[in-house]
């Protein structure tokens, strides 16, 4: 089975899978896979708005159940939800919006909300609108990707295997860079 089948047969699933955590990186891969034709960009972005919303739907479910428990627990949650509840307090809309944005606050800022006391409809209204431009800017910036790659190297489809592969291996470098990143400063 090709690399391009995989893509094809599990590419949605992915696209729900990784907008249910941070999802940048899987969208726009997918963006990119819609742009050669091996998904539909509208299912794509559709799949990546609901997996973004229920995500984020979920983690603050999380914050209003476990919220100050996990504030004791990890030491470093603590700290950003500290900062994230100032904020929110002056800035409660556009933060919601926003927070799937925001490096290193995309689970930790749906728990912190969660734990704040932000009614579960206002959550969800702006997480909703959240969702509805996340999800076409991210997915978008993809297909443009492949765009401007077709331009520059003109017909994709003798580079599509390779390009697709590098393209992944790239993103989970990407993920295993930031990985990286975040434990060194967590010690």
């Amino acid at each position: 089975m090709s690399f391009t089948q995989l893509l094809t047969d599990y590419g949605y699933l992915a696209v729900f899978l990784g907008c249910l955590l941070e999802g940048e990186t899987i969208l726009v891969l997918a963006g990119f896979a819609a742009h050669q034709g091996h998904l539909s960009l509208a299912v794509v972005l559709a799949v990546a708005f609901i997996g973004g919303t229920l995500g984020d739907q979920m983690f603050f479910w999380i914050g209003r159940t476990w919220g100050s428990s996990l504030q004791v627990r990890f030491p470093g949650f603590s700290e950003r939800s500290r900062r994230l509840i100032g904020l929110l307090q002056r800035y409660d809309a556009p933060l919601i919006v926003g927070i799937r944005f925001m490096y290193g606050l995309r689970i930790v800022g749906p728990i912190a909300i969660g734990g704040s006391g932000v009614s579960p409809w206002r959550f969800a209204l702006f997480n909703l609108l959240g969702a509805a431009i996340w999800a076409p800017l991210i997915g978008g910036s993809g297909y443009l990707f492949g765009h401007a790659v077709q331009a520059l190297l003109g017909d994709l489809e003798r580079f599509e295997e390779a390009g697709l592969v590098t393209i992944v291996v790239a993103a989970l470098l990407i993920a295993l860079i930031r990985g990286l990143a975040r434990f060194r400063s967590k010690s």
